[in-house]
């Protein structure tokens, strides 16, 4: 494995744990650029890297690991932060396979890190409670639908399948004056204004399958 971060002391600190807990440290890095040397060279099982590396502490490592994961997408990543990057880790986190994001404050067990290292490795996604808490609040928060009531979703959800009025007015047993209503209702909770070019109807549908 590689392990990269720019805390010259957690690197080592790190790489001596995982070495004598029998993993093959194959190298150490504080820079994105080296860390991408090293993978291309080596070609490690495992890369651990942390998001903020040089020069601007931003996003330099993720940035980084998904080269990696385009170049060599067997290689599993471990991102291991001092930060909750939600939006950063998400594309990373949704190839579902050898990944994991992983707090550092939050690793208090030496043996489960371990143990996690290895499921990583064999081809789980690991990711961090606190992580998971975020990404449904922001889930919540950018949800266009949750303004829509059970049956306005279930309206929008037919319409999305091709259904006319008509059509789901017997699907779910009501009169075709009724799905009108939950169709202008659907089309002014979303914001969908009239216009001359765009059909509401497909903005609407196209809302729908965005969210999901």
């Amino acid at each position: 494995m590689v392990v990269a971060d720019d805390d010259v002391l957690l690197r080592e600190g790190l790489g001596s744990l995982l070495a004598g807990s029998g993993f093959d440290v194959v190298g150490q890095c504080g820079e994105p650029a080296e860390l991408l040397a090293l993978v291309r060279q080596h070609r490690p099982d495992l890369v651990i890297v942390d998001i903020r590396m040089p020069p601007t502490h931003t996003t330099e490592g993720l940035d980084a690991a998904r080269v990696i994961r385009e170049e060599l997408p067997e290689t599993a990543i471990l991102v291991l932060s001092a930060h909750v990057e939600v939006e950063q880790a998400t594309e990373l986190l949704a190839s579902g396979q050898r990944s994991g994001y992983l707090l550092k404050d939050r690793v208090s067990d030496v043996d489960d890190f371990l143990a996690t290292l290895d499921r990583i490795v064999k081809g789980a996604a690991v990711v961090d409670p606190a992580l998971v808490q975020e990404l449904l609040a922001a889930r919540r928060v950018k949800d266009p639908l949750q303004v829509l009531s059970q049956r306005e979703r279930e309206v929008l959800a037919l319409m999305a399948e091709g259904r006319s009025n008509a059509g789901i007015a017997h699907q779910l047993w009501v009169t075709e004056g009724t799905v009108e209503k939950h169709v202008r209702s659907i089309l002014m909770k979303l914001r969908i204004a009239e216009t001359s070019d765009d059909h509401r109807r497909v903005l609407a549908v196209l809302t729908f399958l965005d969210s999901h």
